[in-house]
């Protein structure tokens, strides 16, 4: 890990949401869609409503770029835009369900995330929610579960041992479990890793009672986040500008360990560890945000004309105290 790659690449991370407009120009495609969802949703067009689940792909990107703008350009401790990233994603899932659409409106590695947040706000409800979903596609159409980065793969893993459940009778080597699903479903499989590398060590031993192994541990994946991130826009994993530097797999494994009790570092000296997206805090459990009112137009539309919407099984308090 060369520490001034690590940092010439924040600077570039960071100069990417000042100089790019990039956040600018999602506020704009959030104010676009907002006649158009209406028109929709007014005029009750069911031969257009797959738009809905199109544009809350537009919705999520807003949201992720007004994190952004809150966490590392104003350096504010600020999660509300977070979750209503992850909240996008959530209902990009459910809605899926309801057309042939082919392709997903999501990346699986998204939908991870969206769950393993959940579980670090707390909020165990919608967390069932989507783990059932993910259950019940993993291995289907609508969940386009070819994916490369092998972080995913062992926050998947890492969180059905944590959470005491199973994929198909199994939390081990789940990896390896889908892919062959996948190519025995004649489904995309390629690009799901052989191994895991530095994860599969952590998984070995990510429970350990012994201070310095899981400093040991915990000081690798830095490392290898690092050095990835330091190649940014090259690097297939964390070689992105969303998760580039914020080490969120390093957070999780963090959080289920102080939720067990387990030791973990008071504090670390790697650049990675010390940004403001990796220096956010939670509460536990963490507050709802306000809801979006465009995610609540979508979720009411689609609980109004489809009866086989998975949300009906619930009532309309998900995302509320």
């Amino acid at each position: 890990m060369n520490p001034k790659k690590v940092s010439l690449a924040y600077k570039k991370y960071t100069n990417n949401y000042i100089k790019g407009n990039l956040i600018q120009r999602s506020k704009e495609n959030y104010a676009d869609i907002i006649s158009e969802i209406t028109d929709i949703i007014e005029s009750d067009n069911t031969e257009k409503d797959y738009i809905l689940s199109i544009d809350l792909g537009t919705i999520y990107t807003y949201y992720s770029r007004t994190w952004k703008e809150d966490v590392l350009l104003q350096n504010r401790n600020r999660s509300e835009a977070l979750k209503l990233m992850y909240m996008s994603t959530f209902y990009q899932c459910i809605t899926q369900e309801l057309y042939e659409l082919g392709i997903p409106d999501y990346a699986f590695s998204d939908v991870v995330a969206a769950l393993i947040h959940f579980t670090m706000f707390g909020w165990e409800k919608e967390e069932q929610i989507l783990f059932d979903f993910i259950a019940e596609h993993l291995d289907g159409k609508i969940m386009k579960a070819n994916d490369w980065n092998k972080h995913v793969w062992f926050l998947l893993e890492l969180y059905l041992q944590y959470r005491n459940k199973t994929l198909w009778g199994i939390n081990q080597h789940v990896h390896r479990t889908v892919r062959e699903k996948l190519e025995a479903a004649e489904r995309r499989y390629e690009l799901i890793p052989d191994d895991l590398g530095i994860y599969s060590e952590v998984l070995a031993s990510w429970s350990t009672a012994d201070e310095k192994a899981a400093a040991d541990l915990i000081g690798s994946m830095i490392a290898y986040h690092s050095e990835l991130a330091s190649d940014l826009g090259n690097s297939i994993e964390f070689g992105d500008y969303r998760y580039g530097f914020y080490p969120y797999e390093i957070l999780f494994l963090i959080h289920v360990r102080q939720k067990q009790g387990l030791p973990v570092p008071e504090q670390y000296e790697e650049l990675l560890m010390n940004t403001a997206e990796a220096k956010m805090t939670f509460e536990a459990p963490e507050p709802y945000p306000q809801k979006d009112p465009l995610l609540v137009q979508i979720d009411g539309y689609h609980r109004k004309h489809y009866p086989k919407y998975a949300l009906n099984r619930y009532d309309d308090t998900l995302f509320e105290e």
